[in-house]
């Protein structure tokens, strides 16, 4: 169940997957139309589908938690959002390995598994390493060193997830660009409005009725 607040908005943790559902029927009108009047008239093969095609997607992220080694404690909110908060609340910079101990924490601030909790020491041992070589050493660059602790601990970053950040980077960027084309011809359809106004006031104050 996803509650209500007082004017309808739906609140809670439910609210998110909500939301994110009802994204998935907007970026796909085939799934629900909205050119029925009434959820009545809208016919049973469309809502199969769009209940289909939810069910599909919860049985991939079951799998998918499956396959996860440990899991973060961050739900469905993005790691970007994560750090975001975290910078504005501390007025630092967030680090990859502050970001791993941040989204695997519990509440009440223990880690979530012992597996994290061995993962963390692992990180922070390499990451002590890095920094004594990088005392002794110039060419070493500090700003890299979380990338490659994470690296040398959790392996390299999959080629997949790579790809999809990279598609979503794609289609923010394209989905800005149909915006500001979609705002321009806006504007250029109220200046033709205005125009074509006052032109019609002019020939008004012109030609007064008889």
């Amino acid at each position: 169940m996803v509650g209500g607040a007082k004017l309808e908005d739906p609140i809670g943790s439910e609210a998110r997957v909500l939301a994110g559902y009802l994204g998935i029927l907007a970026r796909n009108a085939n799934l629900l139309p909205i050119n029925y009047e009434s959820w009545h008239h809208m016919p049973d093969s469309n809502k199969n589908h769009a209940l289909d095609n939810i069910k599909d997607r919860e049985r991939v992220g079951t799998i998918s938690r499956k396959k996860q080694k440990f899991t973060h404690t961050t739900g469905s909110k993005s790691f970007v959002c994560v750090v975001d908060d975290e910078e504005l609340l501390s007025g630092q910079k967030v680090g990859r390995l502050q970001l791993f101990d941040i989204t695997h924490r519990k509440k009440y601030g223990s880690l979530m598994t012992a597996k994290a909790t061995e993962i963390m020491e692992k990180l922070k041992d390499k990451r002590a390493e890095y920094e004594t070589t990088a005392s002794n050493d110039s060419s070493v660059n500090l700003d890299n060193i979380d990338n490659r602790v994470i690296t040398e601990v959790l392996g390299p970053e999959r080629y997949g997830r790579l790809q999809l950040k990279a598609k979503a980077t794609v289609r923010a960027a394209e989905v800005a660009v149909k915006a500001a084309e979609a705002i321009r011809k806006y504007d250029e359809l109220q200046l033709q409005l205005q125009n074509m106004m006052k032109m019609f006031q002019q020939n008004q104050s012109q030609n007064p009725p008889s």
